[in-house]
């Protein structure tokens, strides 16, 4: 057996080789893109043991299918994970967790710093079937546990936190709820497993938007939530049921892009903290949002429990929404889109990125100002990032009598 999960292998290597010894054919170096809907059976037994799971194998599309189950065990060894099901999409895999796993009369702790659509489910979609969802102040841990221990069937965690990048200790967090009676679900997108692994940190079970940095190339939607065995085999039931399936080709896109994580998450890191030092000491900026600075609320914690501090970080301007208009456009090296983790830097301000289904209102209330810019570091040399938002922000400087 070539790659697979061993102890002596390091995380790059099971980046590249983890998963997928028995779905290489026929002296193939990549796995396949199989397109099949149906799986065909002479063996009637057979057949019946494969669709009662008693059994290896693949009967229907909807189900399972080779070439995503490759991407889901890559995902499980890359997270230390005991099972992994993926979904089409992020949302479908936060969702369909979150539906799975709660019943009326539940109640959810979180984090006001949720991703906006992770916040509508916990504002507006679990209301209406009685589940009640408790958003705590983010970094206050005391606030968290007290929500915690009055009760609580889940208590879900971003760390690092969408947009404003702030750090939770997962490991105090997650021997608190367990004490509780509570499991722990940790969305990892911004970390990624290169970076952070919250299951070995005390966390149940990962959530990760595949899109983003797993896939790394915007190509390609894809979710996928790893940890105990029992609770996956549950929240798969569910998407087996409700449909949400993430398509072959798509599994394919993001296993490509797997291959390269460790490479791509290891130099945006190193650039997102060159970048975020500049603009640390640049008379535009009012503040930076990122756990690689020494100044940043959650310095000490992020250096505990990540490897590295992730290739986004977020920055608000002088000069409010006026100076992200005059900002955003001028920036050479930025896609303006509402994406992140991809090969190329992307950019822009929540209102239309990560919290566009909420109101200015509602955003301000999240401590989310509308002068916030979010942008996720590429793979580009750091010093061309940094001498396009120089002259960007020169610009800004000077249209709007910007002093320091």
């Amino acid at each position: 057996m070539r790659g697979g999960n061993t102890p002596t292998t390091h995380l790059g290597t099971r980046a590249v080789w983890g998963g997928e010894d028995e779905y290489l054919l026929q002296g193939a170096t990549q796995v396949p893109v199989v397109h099949s809907v149906g799986y065909g059976y002479d063996d009637l037994d057979e057949w019946h043991e494969v669709a009662l799971g008693t059994r290896p194998g693949h009967i229907y599309g909807r189900n399972t299918n080779p070439t995503v189950h490759v991407f889901e065990e890559k995902v499980r060894i890359l997270e230390g994970a005991q099972a992994a099901t993926s979904f089409s999409t992020g949302m479908a895999a936060i969702s369909n967790t979150l539906f799975t796993l709660l019943r009326p009369g539940d109640r959810v702790v979180s984090l006001v710093d949720t991703y906006g659509g992770t916040n509508k489910i916990f504002s507006e979609f679990l209301p209406n079937f009685g589940i009640h969802a408790s958003l705590c102040p983010t970094t206050n841990h005391a606030w968290i546990i007290r929500e915690v221990q009055q009760g609580a069937k889940i208590l879900y965690l971003e760390s690092p936190t969408n947009p404003t990048l702030k750090i939770v200790d997962l490991r105090q967090l997650a021997d608190a709820a367990h004490a509780a009676g509570a499991l722990v679900i940790v969305d990892n997108t911004f970390a990624t497993p290169i970076n952070q692994q919250p299951l070995a940190l005390g966390a149940d079970l990962v959530i990760h938007s595949a899109t983003k940095f797993l896939g790394g190339h915007a190509d390609a939607l894809g979710g996928v939530v790893c940890g105990n065995a029992d609770l996956v085999q549950q929240i798969y039931h569910y998407r087996e049921i409700n449909g949400a399936t993430l398509h072959p080709m798509s599994a394919y896109l993001l296993l490509r892009g797997m291959k390269t994580l460790h490479l791509r998450v290891r130099q945006q890191s190193a650039s997102a903290l060159k970048i975020a030092s500049m603009l640390a000491n640049h008379p535009a900026i009012d503040q930076v949002f990122y756990p690689g600075l020494p100044d940043h609320e959650n310095h000490a914690i992020a250096k505990k429990q990540m490897r590295d501090f992730g290739g986004v970080l977020s920055f608000s301007l002088k000069g409010g929404f006026d100076a992200v208009r005059l900002l955003l456009p001028r920036l050479h090296y930025a896609h303006l889109a509402a994406n992140l983790g991809a090969v190329e830097t992307t950019a822009g301000p929540p209102r239309t990125t990560s919290h566009v289904e909420l109101t200015a209102e509602e955003r301000a209330a999240l401590g989310i100002p509308e002068s916030l810019v979010r942008y996720s570091v590429g793979i580009e040399d750091a010093a061309d990032l940094i001498a396009d938002l120089h002259q960007g922000l020169e610009r800004v400087t000077h249209e709007l009598s910007i002093r320091s």
